[in-house]
């Protein structure tokens, strides 16, 4: 029998997939981040409700949820597709991870550009990889309520 070929390996292995889906909503996000930032939000700051935002954290909050949605999508269809759950209960489930991963994104940006005085299109990109890994597996057990034994995606019962 001949040897995979690297499409097949990707499609054959859950983690990859992951990594291709992750890639697209983090192209999106990284994209629009950057669009947002350079060509819509060009003042320091905006009053939205009575509170001042800057433009890196009011960039973020539109690219980042782009991202979700994008992401959210081929996760659902290409990555854990075994999935029993109802599409809104896994949309609800990636959505409230999604909320609190904004959040530790927002931390971590916010540390990178007031702290460590970084450019915000660099310090995005940064922050968004330090939480790859985990959501991997925040998303596997709790968004789409699988087990980690089926890490491979090999949907074959026999193992071949």
């Amino acid at each position: 029998m001949p040897d995979k070929t690297l499409g097949q390996k990707i499609l054959g292995n859950q983690f990859l997939r992951f990594i291709v889906s992750a890639g697209a909503g983090f192209l999106v996000d990284i994209g629009s981040y950057y669009i947002f930032y350079h060509n819509l939000f060009k003042r320091d700051s905006y009053e939205i409700i009575n509170y001042h935002v800057s433009n890196y954290i009011l960039s973020l909050s539109i690219s980042f949820f782009l991202g979700v949605i994008v992401n959210f999508l081929i996760t659902r269809y290409m990555v854990f597709s075994e999935s029993k759950l109802q599409p809104a209960q896994q949309f609800l489930r990636f959505s409230s991870v999604a909320f609190i991963g904004f959040f530790a994104n927002l931390a971590i940006l916010k540390v990178m550009v007031v702290y460590l005085h970084m450019y915000p299109p660099v310090a995005r990109p940064a922050a968004a990889l330090s939480l790859f890994f985990a959501s991997f597996f925040i998303h596997k057990l709790f968004s789409f309520n699988l087990k980690l034994r089926d890490h491979a995606g090999n949907h074959n019962p026999a193992g071949n």
